[in-house]
């Protein structure tokens, strides 16, 4: 065989376990959707790949039992004020962390990564707690403000930072005065943006499947999020009524998370072929 055959047979290999993989990765969101078109008492029996015919009747379950357009909505505000927060703030912490040298800037980093290491479930009390006596209880403020401070997004940023940014880089607007503020939204922050929609899809997708704490904070019906409402969806009749219903809502509320990523992996993929550098 020559070594172009043998180049070919491999490439095609490859190819071959490439596909194979995305096909097995399909194939749980396929069973999803098949499964919102299909009965509690036909999902109980068994899986199948070919849709069935109770896809309005899930329908109806879901407007009845839940306000879907509510959830939704209050979804995707919490998700895209928790993206937004996190990207900026944690960008502007990695920033500050990575080409700044001032006294306790090692113990700041430490204490970061000690944070890092603590389940959020642990603090879940001290939390509700603090909300408590701050009688933010009830409201959105507890589920968004704490993206203001993300360890794990400030320590990612902060070595991405320093893997592409030179900081002789940072030298020349100074001299002709730019402020630092000015150099971080020109140059640095256009730098991260690979690093940055990283984490966004991450923040975005946490932030919009988040369940412990929407539950714990929120009581009013008509402010609680599409998770909360899947949740309850749930355990309004019996499982078995509502399992059909609940894979509907379900690959509804998936829709805005494929949406997420395909607009920041663009960035991503954009920003790794263009280089570190841009002009």
């Amino acid at each position: 065989m020559s070594e172009r055959m043998k180049t070919n047979f491999f490439r095609a290999l490859l190819y071959f376990a490439l596909i194979f993989l995305a096909v097995i990765c399909f194939i749980p969101f396929w069973l999803m959707l098949i499964n919102s078109t299909r009965s509690g008492n036909e999902i109980m029996t068994g899986f199948s790949l070919l849709p069935s015919n109770s896809l309005m009747k899930n329908w109806e379950v879901v407007s009845t039992n839940m306000s879907l357009g509510r959830g939704f909505a209050n979804s995707l505000l919490l998700a895209v004020l928790n993206t937004v927060l996190v990207s900026y703030f944690s960008a502007l912490t990695a920033y500050g962390l990575a080409f700044y040298r001032f006294p306790g800037a090692n113990v700041i980093f430490t204490v970061m990564l000690v944070f890092m290491m603590v389940p959020a479930q642990l603090s879940m009390l001290g939390f509700y707690d603090l909300t408590n006596k701050m009688r933010m209880i009830d409201t959105y403020w507890p589920l968004f403000l704490p993206s203001i401070a993300s360890p794990a997004t400030v320590f990612f940023l902060r070595q991405y930072t320093i893997s592409i940014l030179p900081r002789s880089v940072l030298e020349a607007p100074r001299i002709d005065g730019a402020g630092e503020l000015t150099i971080f939204h020109k140059i640095v922050m256009p730098v991260m943006v690979p690093g940055i929609a990283t984490m966004a899809i991450g923040a975005f997708i946490g932030s919009w499947n988040n369940y412990l704490l929407p539950m714990l904070i929120i009581n009013t019906p008509a402010k609680r999020t599409l998770p909360v409402m899947v949740a309850e969806l749930s355990a309004v009749r019996d499982i078995t009524t509502n399992l059909g219903a609940t894979y509907l809502v379900v690959a509804i509320s998936v829709v805005p998370i494929m949406i997420a990523f395909c607009f920041f992996s663009k960035h991503i993929i954009s920003g790794i072929g263009a280089g570190a550098m841009k002009e």
